[in-house]
């Protein structure tokens, strides 16, 4: 048996297992999205072209929870950005020394979506939360009910971003620490002979050399965050008054609730196609492949 043939024989399982669980429900996500499919099944389906498409851009609910899943990605991937480069730049400046607080700092990766989302529930819910609590006792709050984390409509989606900031920050920390260790330590010595200071090290030097790796924790991390579903369920089911309803959410609600399983699928493959664009602008900007760096 030649050489190809062998390889082809052991990439069959993987072929078969994406075909399977990839591309066939991705295709039926397409197909459906063209009918009007009753919800229950063995249904009728009835052919209505476009007419999906149109009823979900056309509606304030999907441009809404477009607009708010925008808004959340944002605050979620650039607060992760920011704390997880500079823990990084933390940890490379310790060498050895930040084995033990790195280690440490990755314990919330094991922590699954909706064990986080219920911990933060009981942190932050009204009247009873443990934050609203300690903030009441240390006296920066007049009473444990002055903010509302999970019921005031203004502030709910910056609460909602808590728990995910604070779960997978640990993983954008990891990808740029194991970036920094790649970075020519001969490049940043010589800088600092000529006088660069830590800003510019940091803004003309490290982030130039990183460009890949940012590309590929942004392109991870937003794709995972503009999909987040379970952490905000968990939290407030999209509430109050769908303040913190998603395109996930409302996808979900839409099939399951509402019972429209043709629409559900036309707002899911508009919802995978700006995933797809978002993915190629950021590799095109940030990594910018064969440009120099």
């Amino acid at each position: 048996m030649s050489d190809r043939r062998y390889a082809a024989l052991l990439m069959l399982p993987a072929a078969l297992f994406l075909a399977a669980f990839v591309a066939w429900p991705l295709i039926r996500l397409v197909v459906d999205s063209f009918y009007e499919i009753s919800p229950i099944s063995g249904g009728p389906r009835t052919f209505v072209g476009f007419a999906n498409y149109a009823a979900a851009l056309g509606g304030d609910t999907f441009q809404d929870a477009a607009l708010r899943t925008v808004a959340y990605t944002l605050i979620v991937v650039t607060a992760e950005f920011v704390l997880g480069l500079a823990t990084a730049l933390l940890f490379s400046a310790l060498g050895r020394r930040s084995s033990v607080f790195r280690t440490i700092f990755l314990y919330p990766l094991m922590i699954a979506p909706v064990v986080a989302g219920l911990l933060w529930r009981f942190l932050l819910i009204d009247n009873s939360g443990i934050l609203n609590h300690i903030l009441f006792r240390v006296g920066l709050l007049d009473s444990p009910t002055s903010i509302g984390w999970l019921s005031d409509p203004d502030l709910v989606l910056w609460a909602v971003a808590i728990p995910d900031i604070w779960l997978t920050t640990s993983f954008m920390t990891l990808v740029l620490f194991a970036g920094l260790q790649n970075v020519p330590g001969d490049i940043l010595e010589a800088a600092r002979l000529d006088g660069a200071r830590a800003w510019t090290l940091l803004v003309r030097i490290i982030i130039p050399l990183l460009r890949p790796v940012i590309a590929v924790a942004l392109i991870v991390r937003g794709i995972d965050a503009a999909k987040a579903f379970d952490i905000i369920l968990i939290q407030t089911g999209g509430g109050p008054q769908n303040a913190s309803q998603t395109l996930s959410l409302l996808i979900y609600q839409t099939m399951i609730r509402f019972g429209e399983p043709g629409l559900a699928s036309a707002m899911g493959t508009l919802y995978l196609i700006a995933m797809l664009a978002v993915a190629v602008v950021a590799v095109w900007f940030i990594w910018r492949p064969g440009a120099d760096t």
